[in-house]
C-alpha cells in the first residue's frame, strides 16, 4: 500500500519515520504504510459470514449463535478483520495514542465497505461517540478517525452532530452480554431532533456482542433514521 510523496511528506517521513500499524516497527523510507512482513500476514475476513453481523462462520449456517439467539436492532453489519488477529495493534490505536494507525485501518475499511455503502444507499457515516472526558483524556475518538478516513475514500460524509455520549460507561471489555446492555442504558443522547437522513452506517473499532451498536441504533431511531447499518475494523467472537 504505497502512498504519494510530496516535499512536505518526505521531510516528515525523514524526521518522524512512520511505524507499521501491525508490529509497530519503523517502516523503511518510502516503503508504504505497513511493513512487508505484516502485509503478507494479516488477512481480511473471507469465507462464510453471518448474514446479520458479519461474524465469520465455521459451519454452513446463515447466522452466528449470537444472532440466532438475540434480536439486533440494526439491519446488517460488516467487519474487516478478526479481532484476535490484530488485537495488540487495536489496543495501541485505542489506548496508547497511535492515532496515525487510522490512515491504514481506514483505508482497509473503505476497501471492504465501498461496495456495501452503495448497496445500502448510505447517506452518512456516524462514528460511535466517546464521553467528552474520555476524549479529552485520550485526545481523540478512534471511531471518528476511522470514519473520516473512510469518508475521504468513499465520499460519504461523516456526521458527528447527531448523537453524543451522555454517560461515561465502564469499558465493555470483560463484561458479559447482560452487563454490556445494562452498562449502555441511556448511554447516548440525540443532539438533533430533525435529522433528514434515512440510511446511515455506524462506524466503530471493535464489534463483539453488538450491545453498543444496538444501543446507538435505538437512540438514532428516535431521530427518525430508519435504516441503520454498522461497519467495524475488527470483530470479536461474541458469546
Amino acid at each position: 500500500m504505497k502512498k504519494k510523496y510530496g516535499i512536505a511528506e518526505t521531510i516528515l517521513d525523514l524526521a518522524f519515520p512512520p511505524r507499521c500499524p501491525i508490529c509497530d516497527h519503523i517502516i523503511p523510507f518510502r516503503a508504504g504504510d505497513i511493513c512487508g512482513g505484516c502485509l503478507k500476514q494479516i488477512k481480511p475476513i473471507s469465507g462464510p459470514v453471518c448474514m446479520k453481523c458479519g461474524k465469520p462462520l465455521e459451519e454452513e449456517d446463515e447466522y452466528c449463535f449470537d444472532c440466532r439467539t438475540k434480536k439486533h436492532l440494526y439491519k446488517q453489519g460488516i467487519s474487516v478483520f478478526k479481532y484476535r488477529d490484530i488485537a495488540p495493534s487495536v489496543y495501541r490505536f485505542k489506548y496508547e495514542g497511535r492515532q496515525e494507525y487510522a490512515v491504514f485501518f481506514g483505508r482497509c475499511m473503505a476497501w471492504k465497505l465501498e461496495r456495501r455503502i452503495k448497496q445500502w444507499g448510505a447517506e452518512a457515516l456516524v462514528p460511535v461517540p466517546v464521553h467528552p472526558s474520555r476524549k479529552r483524556q485520550r485526545g481523540y475518538n478512534q471511531a471518528e478517525l476511522l470514519a473520516k478516513e473512510i469518508s475521504v475514500r468513499t465520499g460519504v460524509p461523516v456526521r458527528c452532530d447527531i448523537v453524543a455520549r451522555r454517560k461515561k460507561t465502564t469499558p465493555q471489555k470483560g463484561l458479559d452480554d447482560r452487563q454490556r446492555q445494562n452498562n449502555l442504558k441511556k448511554a447516548f443522547k440525540i443532539l438533533k431532533n430533525d435529522v433528514k437522513l434515512s440510511t446511515i452506517v455506524i462506524i466503530d473499532d471493535i464489534y463483539t456482542t453488538g450491545s453498543t451498536v444496538d444501543a446507538m441504533t435505538a437512540t438514532l431511531r428516535m431521530a427518525g433514521i430508519k435504516n441503520i447499518y454498522y461497519a467495524a475494523l475488527a470483530i470479536g467472537r461474541g458469546q
